[in-house]
């Protein structure tokens, strides 16, 4: 009687054990027939030999694949400094080509602000800078005899961060852009 407990105990464990690996898409190595003969006497299987797979990769799996783990290079300060003056050209080439002929339009100044702001990025960018985190602004305003002034504040290491800027009028509108380089240790 303590056997045939034994072997229910042990069917028991076994389906919950194939239910579970069937929810998790998961396949036993073995067939319940195989299973059963490989068990000894008095004795229960304790684990089950599988083999994973997954039908359809998710958002997850994509992104756990793309992570790269890199040893620490305990380089504190950039090897290479951040180019300003390179990139006020930049920033002076994108604002005259984009706003030369522009007339100050609220609607067509915020979409704009994102075109030229995304294209300044990829801009500096593509001066491959390593380990420097770049945030741009963008500011456009209409020309109307008004003042204004913007001003910022970070919280950063004078040594290795660092910002660029360029004012751009024409007769009808203004832009300000603002490029900041903040060093990644």
């Amino acid at each position: 009687m303590t056997t045939k407990t034994v072997v229910m105990m042990s069917d028991t464990t076994r389906n919950r054990g194939t239910h579970l690996l069937k929810k998790r898409e998961s396949v036993s190595s073995l067939s319940s027939h195989e299973f059963r003969q490989k068990e000894l006497p008095g004795r229960t299987k304790v684990s089950l030999s599988t083999v994973s797979h997954m039908d359809e990769p998710n958002q997850r799996d994509d992104a756990s694949r793309l992570t790269v783990q890199v040893e620490n290079t305990y380089q504190l300060g950039p090897t290479k400094r951040f180019p300003v003056v390179s990139v006020n050209h930049i920033l002076k080439d994108v604002l005259t080509n984009h706003l030369q002929e522009e007339k100050y339009e609220p609607d067509l100044c915020r979409q704009k602000t994102k075109t030229i702001s995304e294209i300044i990025k990829t801009r500096v960018k593509d001066l491959m800078i390593p380990r420097y985190k770049l945030i741009v602004i963008i500011h456009i305003g209409q020309l109307n005899g008004q003042s204004i002034h913007i001003g910022s504040r970070c919280l950063w290491d004078p040594k290795s961060d660092t910002c660029s800027s360029y004012v751009f009028r024409n007769s009808s509108l203004f832009a300000l852009a603002n490029v900041y380089a903040v060093y990644f240790e």
